[in-house]
């Protein structure tokens, strides 16, 4: 079991930087992996880290965010932000043994809340 807490969103012009950061609260030894993703008008996965801290990018976001964890906390640095980067942004969770560093939001069974991130030019 794993609680998500997502924060960190807000307005930024374009060419900004926002840091979103995912308190988790796990339930279990096992290591998790972890996913942002965001909704537009599809859910689309941006950056995803597993237990032993592979990392993978979607292509519009790579070079411009980051993705990174610690004991309790999974963050997103976003630079350079565009404006097609605004919508609302989750955090999805699942054990490392079931799934590993995947952009599916769906391969991923617990969802955060989301926090908005609006980009404006």
């Amino acid at each position: 079991q794993v609680q998500l807490e997502e924060s960190g969103g807000g307005s930024v012009q374009a060419g900004g930087s926002l840091r979103l950061s995912c308190r988790f609260t796990v339930y279990a030894t096992s290591p998790y992996s972890f996913l942002w993703f965001r909704r537009r008008t599809e859910r689309e996965g941006v950056a995803a880290i597993d237990g032993d801290r592979r990392t993978m990018y979607a292509a519009p976001v790579k070079g411009r965010f980051t993705i990174s964890k610690d004991n309790a906390k999974v963050y997103l640095q976003m630079n350079d932000l565009k404006v097609e980067d605004s919508g609302v942004y989750y955090c999805a969770a699942r054990p490392s043994e079931i799934v590993g560093a995947s952009l599916d939001p769906y391969a991923y069974n617990k969802w955060g809340q989301g926090t908005q991130v609006t980009v404006s030019s």
